[in-house]
């Protein structure tokens, strides 16, 4: 486990600042005490720094997760964000979504949300902006991209696409082996 290099750095709070902006400082300055990322096997952990003066005892072999997964950097250094973040990424979330109950199973299957599924969005979301996806009952369920811009989502037709599908909580049952 070590400290996040200035590209990797980098690259995680460019993700992370597509979702959530400037709070990005209040993941790190918490009134409960002071948070780090680390990287650990290509992963990104979030953790306490009490966490990791605990976790700096354990050997690197025996080391499963020191904190909560934030995401993966993949072979070509690209960091991908997991829906482990998603409790984190919730609270702070700039443009946010919300699906009807209707389309909430099919987001949660790991399908893009349709114009016909959407039940509001946030005013001025731009077309590419991270978005938090939530349930009409205020759950996230998940985060994605915004396909369309609010004023296009006005509209389009019921069958276009309005989020492009990132990660949701199915995932934890779908993928319940790799999730770390």
């Amino acid at each position: 486990m070590r400290p996040l290099t200035e590209a990797e750095t980098r690259a995680v709070f460019e993700k992370l600042g597509k979702y959530i902006g400037e709070n990005i400082q209040l993941l790190v300055d918490r009134p409960d005490g002071t948070y780090c990322f680390r990287l650990h096997r290509d992963r990104v952990y979030y953790l306490s720094e009490k966490l990791l003066k605990l976790a700096a005892s354990v050997p690197r072999e025996s080391l499963v997760a020191p904190g909560t997964c934030f995401g993966k950097f993949t072979k070509s250094q690209k960091f991908r964000l997991s829906v482990t973040a998603l409790d984190f990424l919730a609270p702070y979330a700039k443009y946010k979504v919300w699906v009807k109950p209707g389309s909430e199973q099919s987001f949660l299957y790991g399908n893009h949300v349709l114009k016909s599924g959407l039940g509001r969005i946030t005013e001025n979301t731009a077309q590419y902006q991270g978005v938090v996806v939530y349930s009409m009952a205020d759950v996230p369920l998940g985060f994605g991209v915004a396909a369309k811009s609010t004023q296009e989502c006005r509209k389009v037709d019921p069958l276009a696409i309005v989020v492009f599908h990132q990660a949701d909580v199915g995932e934890y049952v779908r993928n319940e082996d790799t999730l770390t």
